[in-house]
């Protein structure tokens, strides 16, 4: 594999979005981000983590999607269930390093990649995990479920229900708002739909939280 190296194109991409998403991070963190993303790029060429091939894109439609969230993200325990190559939870998990993060997929080759990142890294508050969700057990409840473009969010609910405790919330990330999802959803759900902000080039993009009703 070739080596990627970070791009003062690439900063500037990400201190673009970090300014659209009005979030204020220290320079070592965008430094980190960048590192992550190099080591994607590289990786990328060999096992194919990521059908995104261009490093800008990448600032974008993965490290500015992910922190897009940020604001929604509560409490100690994160799930990112389908991960993929780490996203959204290593930038996440780089913007909040007081919190614990489970990063889950059943993909090997991308869970490899996550737990080269975490290495390579020092991510000490991150944990790959190589599983398919529904056969999940976590040694602690999960307060915050975290999932992007996985499944419906009927069939998301479903998957995770083993999962769920009364007060897990589910950060759902979307394009449009899935109305027709949202209507399938038993009564018993309480469901807040935000629209994100993030580059015109993602188009439209939505946060569907939901959280077990009272």
């Amino acid at each position: 594999m070739s080596k990627a190296t970070v791009s003062p194109s690439w900063f500037k991409r990400l201190e673009a979005g970090l300014k659209l998403l009005e979030l204020a991070v220290p320079d070592t963190l965008c430094e980190r981000l960048l590192t992550f993303l190099a080591l994607l790029v590289r990786w990328n060429q060999t096992y194919n983590l990521t059908a995104i091939k261009d490093p800008l894109e990448m600032v974008d439609r993965h490290l500015i999607d992910s922190l897009s969230i940020l604001g929604h993200v509560q409490g100690k325990q994160i799930l990112d269930v389908g991960t993929g190559p780490g996203f959204p939870g290593i930038p996440l998990a780089m913007a909040m390093p007081e919190r614990r993060f489970l990063l889950l997929d059943s993909n090997l080759k991308k869970i490899r990649f996550v737990r080269q990142a975490v290495l390579e890294l020092g991510l000490e508050n991150v944990e790959p995990v190589l599983a398919r969700v529904e056969e999940y057990h976590p040694d602690m409840p999960i307060d915050c479920l975290i999932s992007r473009a996985l499944a419906s969010l009927p069939k998301l609910l479903s998957l995770t229900e083993s999962i769920r405790v009364a007060n897990t919330r589910v950060l759902a990330m979307k394009g449009t708002v899935p109305r027709d999802e949202i209507e399938a959803l038993a009564v018993d759900y309480e469901i807040e739909t935000h629209t994100l902000r993030v580059p015109s080039s993602l188009g439209e993009r939505h946060l569907i939280m939901i959280s077990q009703r009272d």
